[in-house]
């Protein structure tokens, strides 16, 4: 007696499919899976059978064998389950054999027969696309809405194992559950917080917006209290809207790390991550026995925010130069290799010493030079290099805060934004590798960065003159050539050249 069921798992962000067999031998009873299973694919004999007796089925007192193809690829999770349960109801004939082959199934199996949610659905799903004799796909309740965002398959959602194996005696019981994916990515798109709500800081906004514009990682620098934080959480805000490609891909990488709301059906605004400094490598870049995204995957197309940067693991944070370079991570382990992708924008916070009050005019500082010198140290040079923005954020005045009036909304200033984006995908259309100004390297620079005589002397007199290091020379270059799209300038000029320079604080106060 044998049965085959289709189910699937996902390998990185991507899913391949899984035939689930099952075999009932006349001899002592035994459950056996095989297949490279982990533990929670081990587990499931426990539920399945528990689940198929509480169901009113006969769990057969024989040898039971599931094989999980393809066997030479680790399987993991509790998705099996409902496949496993039906797979066994077919072989003993207690489901017509001729259709299980018909449908995908997903589905975590409870003890009373219910159906749990599992991650993941949506790359399973979405692997599909091309494959023939499949009718639809049956998973939990909950998964419904994320599944049917894929539109490759039918979408049929179950409630328990009873209510699968009378689906599969009668298709007419159950309707393909239906979602217009337009409505779902319109509705999506909403902000609950605004710029508007920021008191005073107009000098930060405008480094922000200087930033989203360009796609230009962002460090602020300044005392406790001031804002840093607020500002940064409304960054996303101000970014060009996700296309549904987008918000298709940063879902696929929230589902399979186990990271989707409960219900929901896709994330289409810009993801805002920011992890404490406390947080393990594994936790930021990503890993595991078989590795799962980390922050750095989980803010692709969105912002990383990392508050007190200082105070992150040094070794932690060089893991960070190779994602910002490549936008993608690769984690290598005995059992496979995985590619996650990490376009991220980096937005960095840190209080300018130890104590957090130098400069501050309403409290004295108590840290040394030397103190102040060490603090800063703990971020390196080549992590700084890829900060092309340091902005001051300074304590807010009391007439600022209580102030009646309100700044610019975001939808004013993400106009202006996705208006300098156009500006750079139409300069860069002929370089595949290039989206923003951030983007550009050396070569670029030299070619679509080029500044009048009078810039160049003031370019070097703030090099020479106010102590910026030389690696500041590109990233001026880079930040002036926002500031001139943000201008609708086709030209570099000498204002946007000085703006640039008033970006680089910690080149001209406190790095060395």
């Amino acid at each position: 007696m044998l049965s085959r069921v289709i189910s699937s798992a996902t390998m990185g962000v991507e899913a391949y499919k899984v035939e689930v067999e099952s075999d009932i031998q006349q001899q002592l009873p035994a459950f056996v899976t095989v297949g490279l299973p982990d533990g929670a694919v081990r587990e499931s004999k426990e539920r399945v059978t528990a689940a198929i007796k509480n169901s009113d089925f006969m769990f057969p007192s024989k040898r039971v064998t599931i094989n999980l193809a393809p066997a030479d690829i680790r399987k993991e999770g509790s998705a099996f389950d409902l496949p496993i349960a039906v797979g066994i109801l077919s072989a003993t004939g207690q489901i017509l054999r001729d259709r299980v082959d018909e449908f995908v199934m997903l589905g975590e199996l409870s003890l009373d027969g219910t159906l749990r949610p599992v991650p993941g659905v949506l790359p399973m799903v979405m692997s599909f696309k091309n494959v023939n004799g499949i009718k639809g796909i049956m998973l939990p309740k909950t998964n419904a809405k994320e599944a049917a965002m894929a539109n490759t398959l039918k979408v049929y959602p179950i409630e328990s194992l009873k209510e699968a194996v009378h689906f599969l005696e009668d298709e007419s019981i159950i309707k393909p559950f239906m979602i217009d994916i337009k409505t779902v990515f319109s509705d999506a798109m909403k902000y609950h917080i605004d710029f508007s709500d920021v008191k005073g800081q107009e000098s930060a906004k405008r480094a922000l917006e200087v930033a989203a514009a360009g796609g230009h990682n962002i460090i602020m620098i300044g005392p406790p209290g001031s804002g840093k934080t607020m500002l940064a959480r409304r960054m996303p805000t101000i970014l060009p809207d996700l296309s549904i490609e987008e918000a298709l891909e940063t879902t696929k990488i929230h589902s399979v790390a186990g990271r989707l709301p409960v219900d929901s059906a896709l994330i289409a605004t810009r993801p805002f991550r920011s992890p404490h400094h406390s947080i393990s490598y594994a936790g930021l870049i990503g890993g595991g026995a078989i590795p799962k995204p980390g922050e750095v995957s989980l803010a692709h197309h969105g912002v990383l925010f990392l508050d007190e940067l200082p105070e992150f693991k040094k070794d932690i944070l060089e893991m960070l130069r190779q994602p910002m370079e490549d936008h993608q991570v690769t984690i290598s382990r005995a059992l496979t290799t995985l590619t996650y992708p990490a376009g991220f924008m980096l937005i960095s916070a840190m209080n300018p010493c130890p104590c957090g009050y130098y400069g501050d005019h309403n409290h004295e500082c108590k840290c040394s030079a030397m103190e102040i010198q060490r603090y800063m140290s703990r971020i390196s040079g080549p992590l700084m290099d890829r900060i092309d923005i340091h902005v001051t954020v300074p304590t807010v005045k009391f007439k600022e805060l209580a102030s009646e009036s309100s700044g610019e909304k975001s939808s004013v200033i993400a106009s202006r934004v996705n208006n300098a984006r156009k500006h750079q995908l139409e300069r860069f259309k002929d370089e595949p590798a290039i989206f923003s100004n951030a983007h550009m390297e050396s070569r670029d620079i030299r070619k679509y960065c080029k500044i009048d005589d009078k810039s160049q002397q003031l370019l070097s007199l703030a090099i020479t003159k106010q102590g910026l290091s030389a690696r500041a020379y590109d990233r001026i270059l880079k930040v002036s050539r926002t500031i001139a799209d943000l201008a609708e300038s086709e030209n570099i000029e000498m204002n946007h050249i000085a703006e640039a320079i008033h970006y680089r604080t910690l080149d001209r106060k406190l790095w060395s």
